[in-house]
């Protein structure tokens, strides 16, 4: 594959790198609050970094993958924040493009792009985990569509969403994978409840979502009633489109700043800090390319590969282990918390939130299931 820009990307890279430049300060990483977030992300619609890849017939721009993964690589390199709808953009809008009827078309997605109608996602449950197809969540039929009674578990953004891609049974009596629809959920229909799910970090990145009663008109269904698996396949196939680059950037960026810190507190010279920044940059540069060639799979394909799941499951471990490390650097004095801290605990914060890679978008567990059986050829454990 070619790894690197030609003409027309690398000007595309200049300029964002020159709009990013001017947004986000320099130096010590900044705090991203909710509102910081809502502005960042209409700023981002109004310059025109929304929607890359969409199509143009549908507020995109319609450009290929590479120039979504030129802006991964720029926005996290620049230290800027997920876009706020960052569900709603990258799986849920290009699902209801594909599924979605000309209403729920012209309904959603210009909210969509502009960050003003944010969606979740609710497909996990506690019962069921990562098992998609063991989700319990009930719709029944009801006279203006369907009423939904369940939970779900693990929804990112819900605490903040409008609506909510929702996977529910339809049919209880049909096999697993069958029997599923999926639903485009007001969140703030009578009966949603969210709790948010506090973690180590102090973060409620996470949510429960209670389910009571909650009536969702028959026009909320999207793609074809019963056929929800195949729905939400195609909203996890998106998620893992440029999901790697994003994360292989993410953590080059964090691992500058790691050296940062080892030079500002005079422990460079120190062999076993060297050894293991050594060690994490060639772990990087290894996930890098296992990124370039699930890029290069999606663009040859339309689908990602199980490269993705190599990357994510890969870079989970290398963000835990590059945090502790930067607590070790650091001494007794990351015991330290609030502005007396380094950066103001900024380690201590991102060590704690690393505890969680291992369990969202894909939980270790299944992301070995899938490596095991998709790349090693390995039989299936169930």
């Amino acid at each position: 594959m070619r790894l690197g820009d030609s003409q027309d990307e690398g000007e595309f890279r200049t300029r964002l790198r020159d709009w990013l430049s001017g947004q986000i300060p320099a130096g010590v990483p900044q705090e991203w609050d909710s509102e910081r977030l809502r502005a960042w992300s209409k700023s981002l619609y109004q310059a025109g970094y929304a929607g890359l890849s969409w199509p143009v017939e549908h507020g995109g721009r319609g450009l290929p993958a590479a120039y979504q993964a030129i802006y991964a690589e720029e926005s996290a390199l620049a230290g800027a924040p997920d876009h706020v709808n960052v569900i709603g953009l990258n799986m849920v809008g290009p699902t209801i493009i594909k599924y979605g009827t000309q209403a729920q078309l012209a309904e959603f997605l210009p909210g969509i792009l502009s960050g003003e109608t944010i969606f979740c996602q609710g497909f996990s449950e506690p019962d069921a985990g990562s098992d998609l197809a063991s989700v319990r969540t009930r719709a029944r039929a009801h006279p203006k569509g369907y009423q939904v009674d369940g939970e779900k578990v693990w929804s990112s953004y819900a605490h903040l969403a409008d609506y909510c891609l929702l996977l529910v049974r339809t049919d209880p009596e049909a096999v697993k994978h069958h029997g599923l629809t999926c639903l485009l959920m007001d969140m703030r229909a009578p009966g949603v409840q969210v709790r948010p799910l506090r973690e180590l970090s102090g973060d409620t990145d996470f949510n429960q979502v209670i389910l009571t009663d909650v009536v969702v008109g028959a026009d909320s269904v999207l793609g074809p009633v019963g056929q929800g698996w195949r729905v939400a396949m195609t909203t996890l196939a998106h998620e893992r489109g440029t999901f790697g680059i994003t994360l292989t950037s993410r953590l080059s960026a964090e691992l500058d700043r790691l050296v940062q810190t080892v030079l500002t507190l005079g422990a460079g010279s120190d062999p076993l800090v060297r050894k293991e920044i050594a060690e994490l940059h060639v772990q990087l540069q290894g996930l890098r390319f296992t990124g370039y060639r699930a890029l290069a799979e999606l663009q040859r394909t339309g689908e990602p590969g199980a490269e993705s799941s190599i990357l994510k499951l890969g870079w989970s471990l290398a963000n835990q282990r590059l945090t502790a490390l930067a607590l070790r650097v650091l001494g007794p004095d990351a015991a330290f918390d609030g502005p007396q801290a380094f950066w103001s605990g900024y380690w201590q914060q991102q060590h704690l939130r690393s505890r969680t890679n291992s369990i969202e978008g894909g939980t270790s567990e299944i992301l070995r299931g899938i490596v095991a059986e998709r790349v090693l050829g390995l039989p299936r454990t169930r």
